[in-house]
């Protein structure tokens, strides 16, 4: 979580020359590329049954980075965060089977309002949206890594899946690219961001996945929001009001309390066939 709000920090300003796109897509590439050197998948293991999560993966990977990106262009890192994590939220108190349960998103939500300070009138919508989409994906990317992990050894799922990520932002991230500033030094500002988020980030989440369920993994994610301020404080000096503290603690206490569950149970990846 540390790592992938870092190299979201470091994103900012790789978005000041080639857009949320072109950063997301460069992103992808350079992981891309780095995951299939480090992991070298063996492309004949994939069974046409695999295909489907393997898609599903790399499309929701690629989109909810770059519509996490395209929110922290607009709104604070911790208030992007926190927003974002209403989706796999959302998730968890709908899949749970107590009535309860629906009781933290809803206290989330209520986190998210003393975050973006509607009452100000300096809410930016178009901000906030994207980062409801990015949370949609993040949600389908919890479950569909869980998947593609248990079927694949090691992190090799991840590089088959993010080139797959590369391959669907590619038109709105390449137009990007092209039409901005991509000089080497962004390059090599994207290569270094991709070496943190996906490639090594991505793949601790895949094999932490493999070892815990959804309500364990996701409790730990609620500590994520906190992370945003912190490095959103840290790095690019963005000051969180006292009110905005107090909604960034409703969102990990709702969190916290939504996703409740102990480890799971080993799953070894299938043999090839």
């Amino acid at each position: 979580m540390l790592l992938i709000q870092v190299s979201n920090a470091l994103s900012v300003t790789v978005i000041e020359q080639v857009g949320p796109a072109g950063t997301a897509w460069l992103r992808m590439c350079f992981g891309g590329v780095l995951l299939l050197i480090i992991a070298r998948p063996r492309l004949r293991s994939i069974r046409a049954r695999d295909l489907p999560a393997l898609l599903v993966l790399g499309l929701v990977t690629g989109f909810m980075t770059t519509f996490f990106l395209a929110a922290v262009e607009r709104i604070p890192l911790g208030t992007a965060v926190a927003i974002e994590f209403l989706g796999p939220l959302a998730v968890a108190g709908i899949a749970s089977k107590r009535r309860s349960a629906l009781a933290w998103p809803l206290l989330a939500l209520v986190g998210i309002v003393l975050l973006t300070e509607p009452w100000h009138g300096r809410m930016d919508l178009v901000g906030v949206g994207f980062a409801l989409l990015a949370g949609t994906c993040w949600a389908l990317y919890n479950v569909f890594t869980q998947s593609v992990g248990d079927r694949f050894s090691g992190i090799s799922g991840l590089a088959l899946t993010i080139p797959i990520a590369a391959v669907f932002t590619a038109p709105v991230g390449l137009p990007q690219v092209l039409g901005g500033n991509a000089a080497l030094w962004v390059l090599l500002l994207a290569a270094g961001i991709a070496l943190i988020t996906p490639v090594i980030s991505f793949g601790l989440e895949m094999l932490a996945l493999r070892r815990m369920t959804h309500t364990a993994f996701g409790t730990l994610l609620a500590i994520e929001p906190a992370f945003g301020v912190l490095i959103g404080l840290l790095v690019l000096s963005q000051s969180p009001t006292a009110m905005q503290l107090v909604g960034i603690a409703l969102v990990v206490i709702a969190g916290a309390a939504a996703q409740r569950g102990g480890g799971r149970q080993r799953v070894e990846p299938h043999p090839a066939d």
